[in-house]
């Protein structure tokens, strides 16, 4: 998980500050010389870092917060702020402001994650009402084609593509064209990279941007190459200007320093992050809800949105309609858990849960995806009729179940136990507990 490291420095180091009823000038440099090595030691630039602390010890040894009543969190308060600001201020959303279609130029390194993110992108903006064309302009890669036709049918997204042509700014007018014919509103144009960056790659780059115009041109780079992301991205940059960053692979960099620095040193925005491999594992990118996270306070808007996007609406009303009848089934929990799986790993969804972040029970908390696979596959192996009625099932039932799955009858005793006990808890829930009717609303 990203920032795992640096999150969990931090948030011990703020634990120390709000211990102490008051803070005097030294109990304050004390606590940023830990934030400075925790900052350094997730690989964040060195001139930031020294930029960083030189801007918090500047409002948190002043007068007003040392003679505070909360002087800890006040100082934790000025950390966040500046945190902000080193993350870019505010969101910047993707501009498509120039006439239709509207182009985005994807670019960036072999291996950044370019041609994957181009059909993340591509479900995005669908989602947003927005009729996106996929344009493969990898014409060097080996199946690099074939991949983004690949990921176009897995969305039901249309790829453009011409067998044979290496004339890439070729493919982008024939694209233009083809997509007014066909009402699409956005190219997401998927180009070449390189193992690194050389004059080939950039006057292929150029020609592309001179003639799409482009509204957007995103810089693709991995976050778990650290600062040669940062490097990658200043050398992008001086070539192409380059307006948007789409920070990929944010699921595995537990140190996160190019993020944090990637703003600072190049002055382009991050505005998307890739937290996963599922094409849904986009995330437009909010300084002040990573600032949270980082700082343990959580993202609660981040995981409302996630819920309303993974939940079907119309099967959630049914669904409170039959929990309030005391009618949940097998069938639901199925739905329910098909749904969760969407929304991400489970331990990301705690981090999005204020206080959740730095609980020391459940930090280290790793679900086990083999378990939940069994799971499924005891429900799957059940009949309809069980799964409407669990009631039903005796010993020889339950010995089909457990060898259709895979797995032994006492993993199905003990999953229709917790079903059971779940089935409780959601009546008294109903009720209030006491018989009453409660206001119990399913929460997506």
């Amino acid at each position: 998980m990203a920032f795992e490291g640096l999150s969990e420095k931090l948030q011990d180091t703020f634990k120390k500050l709000r211990g102490k009823g008051k803070l005097s000038e030294k109990d304050v440099k004390d606590a940023l010389r830990e934030v400075r090595m925790a900052l350094l030691q997730a690989d964040v630039n060195f001139k930031v870092v020294k930029d960083f602390i030189k801007a918090v010890e500047k409002e948190a040894v002043g007068e007003s917060v040392l003679k505070s009543i909360t002087p800890g969190q006040q100082v934790i308060k000025i950390v966040n702020d500046e945190l902000i600001k080193l993350l870019g201020g505010s969101a910047v959303k993707l501009e498509l402001t120039k006439a239709k279609p509207h182009s985005i130029l994807l670019a960036g390194l072999q291996g950044a994650g370019k041609t994957t993110h181009a059909g993340k992108i591509a479900l995005h903006l669908r989602k947003n009402g927005r009729n996106p064309l996929l344009v493969a302009c990898d014409v060097y890669r080996p199946a690099a084609i074939d991949q983004l036709k690949i990921l176009g049918e897995q969305i039901d997204i249309d790829v453009f593509s011409i067998d044979g042509e290496k004339d890439v700014v070729k493919i982008a007018k024939e694209a233009k064209d083809y997509a007014i014919n066909q009402a699409n509103d956005v190219l997401i144009v998927d180009t070449a990279g390189r193992l690194h960056v050389d004059s080939t790659l950039m006057e292929e780059l150029k020609s592309l941007k001179n003639h799409l115009d482009p509204d957007e041109i995103l810089l693709v780079v991995d976050a778990m190459t650290g600062q040669d992301a940062v490097n990658v991205a200043q050398t992008f940059n001086k070539d192409i200007d380059v307006t948007g960053i789409v920070m990929t692979k944010m699921d595995g960099d537990t140190r996160g320093g190019a993020a944090l620095s990637i703003r600072a040193v190049t002055g382009s925005p991050i505005k998307f992050i890739g937290t996963g491999e599922k094409l849904n594992a986009l995330e437009a990118f909010y300084p002040d809800r990573m600032s949270s996270r980082i700082l343990g306070m959580g993202d609660v808007l981040t995981l409302i949105e996630k819920a309303q996007t993974s939940f079907d609406q119309d099967k959630m009303q049914k669904l409170e309609e039959r929990i309030k009848k005391d009618k949940f089934t097998f069938n639901d929990f199925l739905l329910q858990l098909e749904q969760m799986k969407d929304m991400g790993p489970l331990e990301d969804l705690l981090g999005m849960i204020p206080g959740m972040g730095n609980n020391k029970q459940l930090k280290n908390l790793q679900v086990d995806e083999n378990e939940l696979k069994s799971i499924e596959a005891i429900v799957l192996s059940m009949t309809h009729q069980e799964r409407e009625n669990p009631e039903i099932l005796n010993s020889s039932r339950k010995k089909r179940i457990a060898q259709g799955s895979g797995t032994s009858v006492q993993m199905v005793n003990r999953l229709l136990k917790q079903f059971s006990q779940t089935r409780k808890m959601l009546k008294q829930f109903n009720t209030g507990g006491k018989g009453k009717k409660s206001k119990f609303k399913f929460p997506f």
